[in-house]
């Protein structure tokens, strides 16, 4: 069954953010940037990237850190790669099309590949592989998204 109500508040974010992260710990390539390289509290996690999508979904001032930090820190433990994005891109696409649809949806979904490949331009440079091949970033129109249960 297709989800039907788009994302209208902090709560919807809330339970997006724990479906999604739930997802993505578990996921054999990329969790362990979570689990083991990060150790990411997800308790602790929660409130602040609730912050950046409520801003970013419902243009509140919530947020107000260097998202990019924390990933450069990352990827100096080890490398974040195209296929990360990519993979992170699709779980949060996936964990979006399991709860909601409707213009914040889309909007999120779109926000999500901006962000990850600007994220993947910052840190492997400008000339970065986004075009699949190689490991590099799929384009998320030749891919068959899975909804997340």
């Amino acid at each position: 069954m297709r989800a039907t109500r788009d994302i209208s508040d902090r709560a919807d974010l809330d339970a997006l953010l724990r479906r999604f992260y739930t997802e993505a710990f578990a996921d054999p390539l990329i969790g362990p940037f979570f689990t083991e390289v990060a150790g990411t509290d997800l308790e602790a996690h929660l409130p602040r990237i609730t912050d950046f999508w409520e801003r970013a979904l419902f243009r509140t001032a919530a947020y107000g850190r260097d998202a990019f930090a924390p990933h450069a820190v990352l990827h100096s433990a080890r490398p974040l790669t195209a296929a990360h994005f990519g993979r992170w891109v699709q779980l949060w696409r996936a964990s979006v099309d399991g709860l909601h649809a409707g213009p914040r949806a889309e909007r999120a979904k779109a926000q999500g590949e901006r962000i990850a490949l600007a994220m993947l331009r910052r840190l492997a440079g400008t000339d970065a592989s986004v075009q699949g091949g190689g490991g590099g970033f799929v384009p998320l129109a030749a891919l068959r998204l899975r909804t997340v249960a």
